[in-house]
């Protein structure tokens, strides 16, 4: 059996995808997986072996020309590490976290793959897009991608935890509307400032259930609120089985990383996304508005993410299912051939053949 190295790190972002690729390939291959301290604690129930490799981010400062030395040194304890291994095929989920393993990789003549789950080609992603085998992507038309390498594009389903597919087939029924709002890995501050204060008028109304990610320091805070107004209600800082919250809500509120919408969409529950105005290259605003042109969410964007707008679209959705209707349909209809067995096959095949 070959031996494969997963290259990932960071945030979510970069560890989840990663964690759902060693599901892919854990029959077929022996899998590593390399992260940073940042990334471990993702990898908590890894059953994997585990490297770890702390790059340095290379900003232009000071301690640039240091950190060159640094990555250098971390390169070459990589290719003795690869060696060691006896990897045949590194595979890497983005982020300069990536570098050392495959510039290592290289060195040696290993096959290289890389996945882009973003919209957005990543930075590290178009550095190594050269010598790869090829890129892992979520569409063709990703932004930031050159057009004499658009031969090594091989289009996957979003990746998304096996889970999720088996409990997008349990149907609930709710009494009451059910919000979800999540903040993805980094978390967001302006959901708990907003949403709280719009759920609680708008519970004066209707009979609405929220199910709400917050900060592990604020979840006894949030909580009380609700439960002073009689909503009931579901507060957590991090939830490993997300896919049953998911599945309890009929809409979600969520930033726009690109695991997280893939999971709602496979879950086909409709969701307005607040893209997060500080991600690089301006990414989260196009995993979103891949989405809106498929006619599956909605888009506000932070500036205009207050209590008055929020609550008039929430009380325009509850009053009016029309759209929301539409939105689900279209979800549905995108998501229906999708498969976990399908994307295992599409990743095994294209890994084999090249």
């Amino acid at each position: 059996m070959k031996n494969i190295l997963i290259s990932t790190g960071g945030s979510g972002g970069h560890v989840v995808p990663a964690k759902i690729l060693s599901e892919h390939l854990h029959s077929n291959f022996n899998v590593f997986i390399s992260t940073d301290s940042r990334g471990l604690k993702y990898l908590d129930d890894e059953k994997n072996d585990i490297i770890l490799i702390n790059t340095p981010k290379l900003n232009l400062n000071i301690f640039f020309i240091f950190k060159i030395f640094q990555v250098i040194y971390l390169v070459i304890k990589t290719v003795l590490l690869l060696k060691k291994n006896k990897i045949n095929v590194v595979f890497s989920t983005g982020g300069y976290m990536s570098l050392p393993v495959c510039f290592g990789a290289k060195l040696l003549g290993i096959k290289i793959y890389l996945l882009e789950p973003n919209i957005v080609l990543g930075r590290a992603n178009r550095l190594f897009l050269g010598f790869c085998n090829k890129i892992f992507t979520y569409t063709d038309n990703l932004k930031n991608f050159p057009e004499k390498l658009k031969h090594k594009i091989q289009i996957i389903t979003p990746l998304v935890k096996k889970n999720f597919y088996e409990k997008r087939e349990i149907k609930t029924e709710n009494k009451a509307f059910c919000l979800l709002v999540v903040g993805g890995s980094q978390g967001a501050k302006i959901f708990d400032n907003v949403v709280k204060n719009v759920i609680v008028n708008l519970s004066k109304k209707n009979k609405i259930k929220i199910i709400q990610q917050t900060h592990k320091s604020n979840t006894d805070q949030l909580k009380s609120i609700y439960d002073e107004a009689k909503i009931e209600n579901t507060i957590f800082d991090f939830e490993e089985n997300l896919a049953d919250l998911i599945n309890q809500s009929d809409l979600c509120i969520t930033r726009a990383g690109a695991s997280t919408l893939a999971e709602l969409s496979i879950m086909n529950k409709p969701f307005l996304t607040i893209p997060l105005v500080s991600a690089k290259d301006n990414h989260q605003f196009e995993n979103a508005n891949f989405y809106q042109n498929l006619g599956c969410c909605w888009i506000m964007s932070q500036k205009d993410f207050n209590d008055v707008n929020l609550e008039k679209f929430l009380n325009h959705i509850i009053m009016n299912k029309s759209e929301y209707n539409v939105k689900k349909n279209n979800l549905e209809k995108h998501n229906f051939q999708n498969s976990w067995n399908d994307i295992n096959q599409k990743i095994l095949e294209t890994i084999n053949e090249n």
